[in-house]
């Protein structure tokens, strides 16, 4: 079984692959902030499961929770770099901080562990890099550049890294997930059709990472609409934000 680095562990999409993922016997390095909710998961599974706790914004505390990883299992098989954030911009109050808040937890938080889980994946067997990106990378909404534009910079980070790692022998997987059930989707105050939840998205990517695809993509019709919608030409693709943006201000 592989030795896994999951990010984000302590709620959500991470919280249900953790456990599933050592259900099945995998070695999971639990990453988060919150040690409250990560501790009974490692008690529950005593010699799997290692606690790395810390700021993933920081590259210091990022650096010290690889370095914890390594001395433990002197490398990685698997990294599923699954934390991020998600804020929404408001019409007419265009918020810079915001977007550097989303940008650095979402795009420069991912880039640190990258930088630190590369040498442990080198030293690892049939190594997987396997990335949380979005969905609405496909089609721009109201609201949503923020969270939008980071997820969009991911979808190009990892794809270019693809290029350079494929030569590494490293697996590379962009998870690009719909509406899914967590609590930072429970604050969203617009519809969110075909809402899975954690658990059932959990066992989604579980089942296909073996096979190390390319990119896994759910809901299956919802992921299909959008990406139909955003091959529209830019006018339709406007027309359709400026609807969309009227009907969430009713």
């Amino acid at each position: 079984m592989s030795r896994c680095w999951l990010t984000g562990a302590s709620s959500g999409i991470g919280a249900a692959l953790a456990q599933l993922l050592l259900e099945q016997g995998h070695k999971v390095a639990l990453g988060g902030r919150h040690a409250d909710r990560l501790a009974p998961l490692a008690e529950r599974f005593p010699g799997q499961a290692l606690l790395a706790l810390g700021d993933l914004d920081d590259p210091k505390q990022v650096a010290a929770i690889t370095a914890q990883i390594e001395q433990a299992w002197g490398g990685l098989d698997m990294a599923i770099l699954n934390a991020g954030t998600c804020e929404y911009l408001e019409p007419g109050h265009f918020d810079p901080a915001l977007v550097e808040r989303v940008m650095r937890t979402n795009l420069l938080g991912l880039s640190y562990c990258l930088a630190a889980a590369l040498p442990l994946l080198r030293a690892g067997q049939r190594p997987h890099l396997v990335v949380m990106g979005s969905s609405v990378t496909w089609l721009a909404l109201p609201r949503a550049g923020a969270y939008g534009a980071s997820k969009a910079a991911v979808r190009y980070l990892i794809e270019s890294q693809r290029i350079d790692l494929a030569h590494e022998g490293i697996a590379t997987t962009l998870v690009s997930p719909g509406f899914v059930d967590t609590p930072l989707t429970r604050r969203n105050d617009f519809p969110m059709p075909q809402l899975w939840t954690a658990q059932r998205a959990a066992r989604h990517i579980a089942k296909r990472l073996p096979r190390r695809p390319l990119e896994i993509n759910f809901p299956g019709l919802f992921t299909w609409v959008l990406r139909l919608l955003g091959a529209l030409p830019a006018r339709w693709r406007l027309a359709l934000g400026q609807r969309l943006a009227r009907h969430e201000q009713e």
